[in-house]
């Protein structure tokens, strides 16, 4: 079931509606069945509608997926600060970087991080360079 909160283009009243799907909805508006309840015109259309927000931080499995997110968030940040410290940072230029270590032959290979298309990973990928995407989180300490 979805509600939307449909307004009368000829009076502007405002009410709630319930449909069974989004598609219901358009269903029963082509055939012109939606109707004001004030004024009986068919000339009703949804209005812009936020969605309703609900905070069960009381609810025992709320507060268990929260503690989860928290342990990933924190060990995702200590992989990402170990990253820091043990790898060159390349920004934007990983894909070319990492061509450039992988075909020099007086390599020394020092590890790198950056960013990068999926695109272009595909294609590190299918010439042998081991590349992988892991999930960064922006510090919003500022």
């Amino acid at each position: 079931m979805i509600k939307y909160r449909l307004i009368c283009k000829n009076c502007n009243l405002s009410f709630d509606s319930w449909f069974a799907t989004s598609d219901e909805y358009e269903k029963l508006k082509i055939k012109k069945f939606l109707n004001c309840h004030n004024c009986n015109s068919n000339k009703v259309e949804k209005t812009l509608m936020a969605p309703k927000l609900i905070n069960h931080m009381n609810d025992k499995k709320s507060q268990k997926n929260l503690l989860k997110y928290k342990e990933v968030n924190k060990k995702i940040k200590e992989y990402q600060n170990f990253i820091k410290s043990n790898f060159e940072y390349v920004g934007e230029n990983f894909a070319h970087k990492a061509r450039s270590l992988y075909y020099n032959e007086n390599k020394k290979i020092k590890g790198i991080y950056g960013k990068t298309t999926g695109e272009e990973l595909k294609e590190l990928r299918e010439e042998g360079i081991d590349a992988e995407i892991i999930p960064w989180v922006e510090d919003k300490n500022n």
